[in-house]
């Protein structure tokens, strides 16, 4: 079963957020912490499998604290605001959060939200056994949840994995900006195509570093579509 890193530095919720998480989650394990710092070292010492980190902190803003982990970390981080500010959740897309959410949501949608992303990262059971895919010089392996361009592995986030791999899977073809929101994020989703848009640059920026081309193409108004390309050599 996951762990669970709360970063808040209201005790109160930190303190709801153990115990009702178990009771919605049976088995889960939940650690805590008060300040960006420390959850910077909890993350790097015992990788849970999802940090839910608030937005303020008192020594580091979310947005560093997120910056951080990235550097150490690929596991899955969302993020909660007490306001639903636009400007801010794209921010956190565009420094590898996997969920953006606002805290007046309930207990159980935060579960939910989280086991949605789990899954899409490969980590609940019956995930396995998916065979890798090849596309020109990339690889990638959903049971490893990892991505190999020409022989160099790229960290990716699991929404950005999800991204490429519904492309990927889908050479040539235009998937419509509802599809991918829908197929990323789930139906009832406030995410929007801004928010798809920075991933896919995020993707162009961590392919094209390790050598790979760039195969995300956009259909204005439409979509994306991978690029069909010539099998690697």
């Amino acid at each position: 079963m996951p762990t669970i890193l709360i970063v808040d530095d209201d005790p109160l919720i930190r303190d709801a957020l153990s115990d009702a998480l178990p009771l919605h989650w049976p088995g889960v394990t939940v650690m805590a912490a008060s300040e960006g710092e420390e959850a910077v070292r909890v993350v790097s010492a015992q990788q849970p499998d999802v940090v839910v980190l608030d937005v303020e902190l008192p020594d580091l803003s979310g947005f560093e604290v997120l910056r951080r982990i990235r550097r150490v970390s690929d596991t899955t981080v969302i993020m909660l605001s007490r306001l639903g500010d636009e400007t801010d959740q794209l921010r956190g897309f565009q420094l590898g959060a996997d969920d953006y959410l606002v805290k007046s949501l309930g207990i159980t949608l935060l579960v939910a939200r989280m086991q949605a992303v789990l899954r899409r990262k490969g980590a609940s059971p019956g995930a396995g056994g998916v065979p890798d895919l090849d596309v020109g010089p990339l690889t990638l392996s959903v049971d490893r949840h990892e991505v190999v361009v020409r022989g160099r592995p790229i960290r990716l986030t699991s929404v950005e994995f999800t991204l490429l791999h519904l492309l990927a899977a889908n050479p040539g073809q235009v998937l419509t900006y509802t599809t991918l929101l829908t197929r990323i994020w789930g139906p009832d989703s406030f995410h929007t195509t801004d928010q798809l848009r920075v991933c896919v640059s995020r993707l162009h920026t961590k392919i094209e570093r390790a050598g790979g081309p760039r195969c995300i193409e956009n259909e204005r108004g439409l979509g994306y579509r991978f690029a069909r390309l010539p099998p690697s050599r």
